[in-house]
Order: structure tokens, then C-alpha cells, then sequence
């Protein structure tokens, strides 16, 4: 299964694990994409793009339209959708103009603490 991480993570830690990464020849066992704050997260990962993710977990590329009919949603707002994950990283774009998320499943992963 291909798994990945959505977590919160600081610019600093994120180039830290790159080094640590290319120093070792070790990659990391699950792809992650990090947001730099959890509201950042939050704000990319409204319900409905949460939604559009879930219906879009392991079946490949698609296009737009059909993202749209599997939400049950207008295809120009599911298109708003799929441009801002896209800018955001979690979802790719094929050659042919396909959209993907390459992924079978998502891990969501940060920490609320005393300020």
C-alpha cells in the first residue's frame, strides 16, 4: 500500500530530513507532504478537498470531470479544488492533463500543545 503523510512541519525540519535523507541513501518509507502550520494544512484541506482526496485514493489518473461526477459536485468548483492541491502539492498532474493522487492511503499527523 502506498501511503502518504500529511504532517506539520517547520521549513527547518523538513530540509533537516531532505539531508538526512541524500547524507544516509535511506529514503523514507512513506511519501509526506508538510505544511508549514496546522491551519495551513487545514486551509489546503478544506471538507470538500478532504471529500475529492477520498474518492480519488488509489484509482489513477482522471480527468477533472470525472473527479467531479464521483463527488457528485459542478466541475468548476471541483476544478478550484483540484487547483489548489495541485498548487499545494498533494495532487499531480499528468502529461496527457490527467489528475492523480498516487496514493492508496493518507496519514494525517500533528500535535496540539500548551503554548
Amino acid at each position: 500500500m502506498k501511503t502518504v503523510i500529511l504532517d506539520v512541519a517547520t521549513r527547518q525540519q523538513v530540509g533537516e530530513d531532505f539531508i538526512r535523507a541524500w547524507e544516509t541513501g535511506t529514503p523514507q518509507k512513506e511519501a509526506r507532504i508538510s505544511f508549514e502550520t496546522p491551519e495551513l494544512l487545514w486551509k489546503v484541506l478544506t471538507a470538500r478537498r478532504w471529500e475529492l482526496l477520498k474518492s480519488l485514493c488509489g484509482v489513477g489518473p482522471v480527468s477533472i470531470r470525472e473527479a467531479a461526477r464521483r463527488v457528485g459536485r459542478d466541475v468548476k468548483t471541483v476544478h478550484g479544488d483540484v487547483t489548489a492541491l495541485l498548487d499545494a502539492g498533494v495532487l499531480d498532474k499528468t502529461a496527457s492533463g490527467a489528475i492523480e493522487f498516487p496514493y492508496d492511503a493518507v496519514k494525517v499527523e500533528f500535535m496540539l500543545q500548551a503554548a
